[in-house]
């Protein structure tokens, strides 16, 4: 049965990010959520199961607004450089527009028991495939090397950005996480031309 929706589907989501990053997922019990939201407690339960029910499906959701938006923007640039551009650009000002949600992403998810990062691996994949499929275009064009692998290729790009928006929450988000993605760009940018360029030496 699919999962019923609505305002307030959204207010408990909005919320929980919100309890989640203030207290950590452990602490961050239903009743809190519930009050964040300005719902009764019995509320939470026409929508979700428990609180990992809202933990995942918060994931699911913010993940498929996320990608979305890149996919759309993505969709009206030309090279798979400018689109790799443009996927860094999203991921840092997205999450730079929602510290609380940086916090739970970077933070918390992690913390979660391991059925748990399974299925938030699974809702991951959806990213991750858009990463190789630029990565693949940049292949086929010639703007990145013919000998990259797609796979490592994708966990070298998301783990740098990861690691960076995770190092920006750790420091309590007190710089401009948006300044990064120049030359994150470019690191990986060059990273990947050098690559081609090495190859077609050899």
């Amino acid at each position: 049965m699919s999962k019923r929706k609505g305002p307030k589907y959204e207010q408990i989501i909005e919320a929980a990010v919100r309890v989640i990053a203030k207290n950590g997922y452990h602490h961050a019990q239903v009743s809190k959520i519930a009050k964040e939201a300005g719902v009764a407690d019995g509320t939470i339960y026409l929508y979700f199961k428990n609180k990992e029910d809202i933990l995942i499906s918060l994931f699911d959701e913010k993940m498929g607004t996320f990608v979305s938006k890149i996919r759309e923007e993505l969709s009206t640039v030309e090279s798979a450089a400018e689109k790799l551009s443009v996927l860094i650009k999203l991921h840092f000002k997205q999450l730079a527009a929602d510290k609380h949600l940086a916090v739970v992403t970077q933070l918390e998810l992690r913390q979660s028991h391991s059925d748990l990062r399974q299925q938030i691996n699974e809702i991951l994949k959806d990213y991750l495939s858009l990463m190789e499929e630029v990565i693949i275009e940049g292949k086929e064009s010639g703007s990145f090397s013919s000998s990259l692998n797609e796979k490592l290729s994708r966990q070298m790009v998301f783990g740098t950005l990861d690691e960076v928006v995770t190092n920006w929450v750790m420091k309590e988000c007190k710089y401009d996480l948006e300044e990064l993605a120049e030359p994150v760009y470019s690191m990986l940018l060059n990273g990947f031309k050098t690559n081609a360029e090495s190859t077609v030496e050899m």
